[in-house]
């Protein structure tokens, strides 16, 4: 017979939240600066080459 599992604790809930939200938070702070140092001109930001595909006619 199935048993109900036990309750996660408050505090390793937000143990994890925490750390969740600091991953997304140190992400988010990356995006922000590639893209103002995009737009200043001054990166050195490679962007990958487009693939051209030949259409056969």
């Amino acid at each position: 017979m199935a048993v109900p599992k036990k309750k996660t604790s408050k505090s390793k809930r937000d143990k994890r939240r925490a750390t969740w939200r600091h991953k997304a938070a140190v992400e988010a702070q990356k995006a922000i600066s590639l893209g103002k140092s995009i737009l200043s001109g001054r990166s050195r930001f490679v962007y990958p080459a487009a693939e051209v595909e030949e259409e056969e006619s």
